[in-house]
C-alpha cells in the first residue's frame, strides 16, 4: 500500500510505486548491523519503531545519491552550520536589546 498501491491511488502507477526501469524512485538504505537494532525480530516493526536517522546509510532520490555513508553529499554542511550560528547570534543580540 505504501508503494504500488499508493501510486495507483494517486493515478501515478505508471511513473512511481515500484522499482522498474523508467520509473522514478527514492530509496533509503538502512544499516541494520547497528547494536541498537540488534536483535532484529521483525523488520517492519523495526522500520516503524526503532530506526532513526542515524541508522540511514544511503539515500537516493530519482537515482541521485543524496546521502552516502551517512553523510549528506548535496550541501556544504559546514557552510549551513556557520549560517545557522550567525542567525543564532543575531537572534540573541535582538533579544538582549529588548
Amino acid at each position: 500500500m505504501a508503494t504500488i498501491g499508493g501510486a495507483k491511488a494517486l493515478g501515478l502507477g505508471d511513473r512511481i510505486g515500484s522499482l522498474e526501469a523508467g520509473k522514478l524512485a527514492d530509496i533509503v538504505l538502512i544499516d541494520i548491523r547497528k547494536p541498537s537494532l540488534t536483535p532484529l525480530y521483525d523488520v517492519y516493526s523495526h522500520l516503524v519503531y526503532a530506526i532513526k536517522g542515524s541508522h540511514v546509510d544511503t539515500v537516493l532520490v530519482n537515482g541521485r545519491v543524496i546521502v552516502q555513508g551517512g553523510r549528506v553529499r548535496t550541501v556544504d554542511t559546514e557552510e549551513i552550520l556557520e549560517k545557522a550560528n550567525a542567525i543564532q547570534a543575531k537572534i540573541l543580540e535582538s533579544l538582549e536589546k529588548n
